[in-house]
């Protein structure tokens, strides 16, 4: 079998067992009445199945370490290996959260140990160990950041779709297919999970899914970096609407003095869809910025190296501008509807 054929075949057979396990996920949610309900702090207004994550969990799990050892370029054991049982660890706690709400404290430490684990292998692999404590809390950051972004019909998939692939044609052009294969599979899967996640959404991806994309796209992020420490710029473009969205949010609780750590509905995406655009229009806010601007920004920063830097500090900076003008136009719409704006 050529790598062609291999990472062809891994695709597809990612996507294909992502659609398989998501189905029997919203059968098996049923049974057991994992359901979240309409309220005060949701998006949503009609009890919908959660837990279909797993599926795209599965799928990356079978199908990322086949293509990171046999595919051109493969990667070390110690790094595959702490690629799966880290991904296998965030959704295992994810899994049980989905079914009894858990703590903060278990949550974060299992996220703290699997970022700790890629870390650790990654200095092995060579990269310095000086980056290691910025490694470990930029990972649990990233599970967090995802979960914090999953609320909105079709958003994060959309989003893993998106980085995905652009992480993908980054290591394709890094001469890595090994990395190019990963992450395009991971791509397949959250495509299969999409199908039934689009507005309006059949099952939501819950914990399982959500805290495991934001590890399994820091871990192909960091090793891009481990490759070529100029491609972290386009990568972190790449995700800018997300980070961008999820820090500023965070950032504004913690200002204001509010329980930063509570749950709220003061994202953007949120504030989109309570001034009264539906589901698919506030991803497709999200979208347009991804193909607008992430996109050609990303491969600006890469095709030139020496401007990267500032090519990502200038993303973020329009980021932060769209974001505070559409939440302010937002908010204006609330008001103006005479909507309650309680947060």
């Amino acid at each position: 079998m050529t790598p062609a054929s291999l990472a062809i075949g891994l695709v597809l057979a990612s996507w294909l067992v992502a659609m398989v396990v998501v189905r029997g996920a919203i059968a098996y949610a049923h049974r057991r009445g994992m359901m979240d309900l309409p309220g005060q702090r949701r998006s949503h207004d009609m009890p919908t199945p959660r837990g279909g994550g797993i599926g795209i969990v599965v799928a990356a799990v079978l199908t990322m370490p086949i293509g990171l050892s046999q595919l051109p370029a493969a990667w070390p054991g110690m790094v595959v290996g702490a690629l799966v049982v880290s991904a296998v660890l965030v959704a295992a706690v994810g899994w049980w959260d989905d079914h009894r709400s858990l703590p903060v404290l278990p949550r974060l430490g299992i996220q703290l140990v699997s970022a700790t684990l890629l870390a650790v292998a990654l200095g092995l692999a060579g990269m310095s160990w000086w980056w290691g404590p910025v490694l470990v809390l930029a990972g649990t950051w990233s599970i967090n950041l995802h979960n914090f972004m999953d609320g909105i019909d079709g958003l994060l998939a959309q989003q893993v779709i998106f980085v995905g692939l652009g992480l993908a044609l980054l290591a394709y052009a890094a001469a890595q297919p090994a990395l190019a294969g990963a992450a395009a599979c991971l791509a397949a899967a959250a495509l299969g999970f999409w199908y039934y996640n689009r507005p309006r959404a059949r099952i939501f991806m819950g914990d399982v899914g959500s805290g495991t994309m934001g590890l399994l796209l820091f871990a192909l992020i960091a090793m891009l970096w481990r490759v070529d420490g100029y491609l972290l710029w386009p990568a972190l473009i790449l995700g800018s609407s997300f980070v961008a969205d999820a820090s500023l949010t965070l950032l504004g609780r913690m200002v204001s003095g509010r329980r930063w750590y509570t749950a709220h509905r003061e994202h953007l995406y949120q504030w989109l869809v309570r001034s009264g655009f539906t589901h698919a229009t506030g991803g497709a806010c999200y979208l347009a910025w991804n193909l607008l601007v992430a996109a050609p920004l990303a491969a600006l920063a890469w095709l030139q190296p020496a401007w990267s830097v500032l090519v990502c500090m200038g993303t973020y900076l329009i980021a932060t501008a769209v974001w505070i003008l559409m939440k302010r136009q937002c908010l204006r719409r609330v008001l103006h509807k005479g909507r309650h704006v309680a947060s």
